[in-house]
């Protein structure tokens, strides 16, 4: 565990018992009834906070006020008001729809606390008035003194005051693989936290009784509940899509209040006036845009599937395509998370698998199952076979050995396998192959150097001594263990995953970075990173951050790719402070101890397996835990965004340019240049023509990159494209007015023709980067574009042409059309790529990265 914390009882496990009951006021003899009562009136339940409730009202309300909903709320009433209730309704329903996809999928932080609350004990054995009895455990109080048993889970973080072969598995707050050895000495170290039980944890094997010092939110434990219960914020998608609204409304605002103070002014009919503005304004409003972004995340969603990612939230597919680093956990993303035998080396630093092989049949005849037993029998599985026990030792957690007498045949071997430096104390000779040589203190000294030169590697080591046994079977006693061959050393890892350096290779090349957040020890992470690619010459532990600032771990951050011992709270921090430097960051995890970090990164994830915290704080769960798995995702959620872009460079475009001409045109000319009724048509037209870009291809250069709404970019896409299809307007204008001497009806008539062929079929132009006939459209575009475009164009020449005003105008107008609809696909195509430059890349800490677009 971490050195650190910044709640209840800091830093406990520095303090002796005396120390800690003197600051709570208390003895180690246990409380009283009376003083446990004033106790948790005093600290409060040992419960977490409830969860940030926000009711079904509240949320559908909070999203119908975000600006863009406001806008499409008023559109669609006001259009129906207006006479066009089809178009309206639609507008209504798709809005409706979105906000109740969106409510539904919302209280993800409630389900996450909940479960929290649940994977902790219900009960705890607490000394209350001299006895041992159970509580529930939201009754106990620091300065209860717990009794913990083997498959119990800590009830709250406490103070070891005696323990007898505890050792406690800490893997869902730390995620350390091993199993923590846990006793009353205060330890030497300052990192070191084995004299303390941390709430959550499992009691592996063994007893312990402890003092409680800190409980419910107090506790490391707490610290997690307690950020999953906070209010969740807005993502990056849904900020982006909030500036976005703001910025139409602005636009539509005062286009609205322009055209219609300008009519009004010259002596124009004032209701006439009313209803062109409002028409302008629905003719602005991105109303397909909910549409087209649930549906275009909905088919996400299902992509995603068929690559093993379950999506929770739809938004979270945008966010991890703009993903900028990612953090991730070691255990069971990075690693296997299964110990297993790396090497067996022999006395004289050669490997040999004698050592294996004895450790084998020690662990066989009598060892506990415990993770470095396992490992033991899968890597030397042959070995034990013909052994018999004679008798044993149980290993003792004081002297951190054990012993086994094995017998096969007339051979009999007294075996002894323990801590390194235990085991090496008990022996005199050591073994080099066939030869037996003694063994002194310089010999002592080398094999302790070598057991730290492994430990540098990240290996965790077991050693194995031998003797003869003479007489007859019998259980092994402290004295038979002395006069020891030194047999050599077992050395154990959690090794990285095969796909692993590939993965993080393959996320590099895609523009994201990764970061290890581990609770291991740094030693351990640091050599981790090296086996998959990462420069990690600098490793921050866990005490290294608690000493920084907020502003100060921003800037470490930035030149660090590793991080070990770190407590959950001090993950969360690492994500924040990368955040503050322009990040968005993803989180991968799997534990109890990551939840907090996976609920405040713009994008969590977790994997099939993980506990149910990890997996209810994150928007996405991962059915292989596997970083290839992410960059698949990354990829298709890239591919999705830019699917939406081309949506909204779409309206920023044809629908800002066709608006800003027919307010142009309606104060300059002295007939509405469209009537409301034929501008709701062209729209609705507009709208059809863009249903299958959820379906559109994406070129691979769109996809290269990190990828955000940048606002600015799209103001200059609209700021040229959009007066580029104004200039053709007006263009067309003057040929009706002063070529062709069109009549108003003849006027609206060919205008509207020109406007939805320019709208409709530049969307084939601006839809890529590229060459339009090097990129094509998916059919299923250019299926819902070439039957719109064909609808609007039969309209006016059919009986439903008078119902919206329209005439069949004379041919030489069809042609003088159809050339400068060509000639503004022209310009457009010549103008397309200064539209879309993307000027100088954006700085980010690691490297400049830049921003791609579909």
């Amino acid at each position: 565990m971490t050195t650190e914390t910044t709640f209840g009882l800091p830093r406990f496990w520095r303090l002796s018992p005396a120390q800690v009951g003197a600051s709570l006021g208390c003895d180690l003899k246990g409380l009283g009834e009376s003083d446990a009562q004033q106790r948790l009136q005093l600290y409060g339940r040992n419960a977490d906070s409830p969860s940030h409730v926000v009711g079904p009202l509240r949320a559908v309300l909070r999203r119908l006020l975000e600006p863009l909903s406001l806008i499409l709320l008023v559109a669609g009433i006001i259009s129906m008001v207006t006479g066009d209730v089809i178009g309206g309704a639609i507008i209504v329903l798709i809005l409706t729809l979105s906000i109740g996809l969106d409510t539904v999928q919302e209280g993800h932080a409630v389900k996450a606390a909940e479960e929290l609350r649940r994977s902790v004990a219900l009960k705890a054995e607490v000394k209350r008035d001299g006895a041992y009895r159970e509580i529930d455990v939201d009754l106990v109080v620091p300065g209860d003194i717990v009794r913990v048993r083997a498959g119990d889970i800590v009830p709250a973080d406490a103070l070891i005051l005696e323990s007898k072969a505890f050792t406690a598995g800490e893997a869902a707050l730390t995620g350390e693989p091993y199993p923590v050895t846990k006793q009353a000495d205060l330890p030497s170290d300052e990192n070191d936290t084995s004299n303390a039980l941390f709430r959550g944890s499992v009691a592996q094997t063994g007893e312990a009784v402890a003092l409680v010092v800190n409980t419910g939110p107090n506790t490391m434990f707490g610290a997690a509940a307690s950020a999953l219960a906070e209010a969740q914020v807005r993502t990056p998608f849904e900020r982006d899509l909030h500036e976005f609204g703001l910025v139409v409304a602005r636009l539509t605002l005062a286009l609205v209040v322009i055209v219609l103070a300008f009519r009004v002014v010259f002596g124009r009919d004032v209701l006439d006036s009313l209803l062109f503005s409002v028409a302008l304004a629905v003719g602005l409003t991105p109303e397909l845009l909910p549409m087209i972004t649930t549906v275009t995340l909905s088919r996400g969603a299902l992509r995603m599937a068929k690559r093993k990612v379950i999506v929770k939230r739809l938004a979270a597919i945008h966010d991890l395509g703009a993903m900028s680093v990612l953090c991730t956990d070691k255990t069971g993303t990075l690693t296997s998370a299964e110990i297993t035998l790396a090497r067996s080396i022999a006395a004289d630093g050669r490997d040999d698998p004698r050592a294996a092989e004895l450790g084998a049949i020690a662990a066989a005849l009598g060892g506990d199952r415990g993770s470095l037993d396992t490992a033991l029998l899968a890597g030397a599985d042959q070995a034990a076979a013909g052994w018999a026990l004679g008798g044993q030792q149980t290993f003792d957690f004081s002297r951190r050995l054990g012993s086994v007498l094995a017998i096969r045949g007339q051979e009999q071997i007294l075996i002894v396998k323990g801590a390194p430096e235990a085991v090496i104390e008990l022996c005199t000779q050591q073994r080099h192959g066939d030869v037996i040589a003694v063994l002194d203190a310089t010999g002592r000294a080398g094999m302790c150097e070598r057991v730290h030169a492994l430990a540098q590697e990240g290996l965790r080591t077991v050693a194995i001594a031998s003797r003869p046994w003479s007489g007859a079977p019998r259980d092994v006693e402290t004295n038979d263990e002395q006069d020891l061959t030194f047999e050599g050393l077992c050395a154990f890892a959690d090794p990285p995953k095969p796909t692993a350096a590939a993965a993080i290779a393959q996320l590099a090349r895609a523009g994201i970075a990764l970061k290890i957040l581990s609770g291991d020890d740094p030693v351990v992470v640091k050599r981790l990173a090296g086996l998959v690619g990462l420069k990690a010459d600098r490793v921050l532990s866990g005490s290294d951050i608690a000493e920084l600032s907020d502003e100060a771990l921003a800037v470490q951050v930035r030149s660090a790719d590793a991080f070990g011992r770190l407590a959950p709270d001090q993950k969360s921090r690492i994500v924040k402070a990368l955040q503050a430097s322009g990040e968005v960051v993803g989180f991968l995890g799997d534990g109890i101890n990551d939840a907090p970090a996976l609920k405040v990164a713009d994008i969590g994830l977790s994997v099939d397996g993980a506990t149910g915290v990890a997996q209810s704080a994150a928007d996405m769960i991962l059915l292989s835990s596997d970083l290839e798995v992410v960059a698949d995702g990354v990829e298709e959620g890239r591919r999705t965004f830019a699917n939406i872009l081309k949506y909204v460079r779409m309206g920023a475009s044809s629908n800002f340019g066709n608006m800003l001409s027919m307010a142009v045109a309606s104060i300059v000319l002295p007939f509405l240049p469209m009537l409301p009724t034929q501008i709701l048509l062209n729209n609705l037209l507009y709208d059809l023509s863009e249903l299958g870009i959820p379906f559109d291809r994406v070129s691979p250069q769109a996809t290269a990159r990190p990828q955000r709404w940048d606002m600015k970019r799209l103001l200059r896409f609209a700021g040229i494209m959009g007066p580029l299809s104004s200039l053709f307007d007006f263009l067309t204008f003057g040929a009706l007015l002063y070529l062709f001497h069109a009549t108003p009806d003849e006027f609206r008539t060919a205008w509207f023709l020109e406007s939805m062929a320019t709208q409709i079929l530049v969307i084939f132009i601006i839809r890529t980067n590229g060459r339009p006939w090097s990129n094509q459209a998916d059919p299923m575009l250019t299926a819902s574009s070439l039957t719109a475009l064909f609808a609007a164009l039969i309209v006016p020449f059919t009986p439903a042409g008078a119902w919206f005003g329209f005439v069949a105008p004379p041919v030489s107008v069809l042609a003088g059309i159809t050339v400068l609809v060509a000639a503004y696909l022209v310009s457009a195509e010549a103008l397309k790529s200064f539209a879309v430059r993307t000027g100088r890349p954006r700085r980010h800490y690691r490297h400049h990265r830049q921003h791609g677009h579909s």
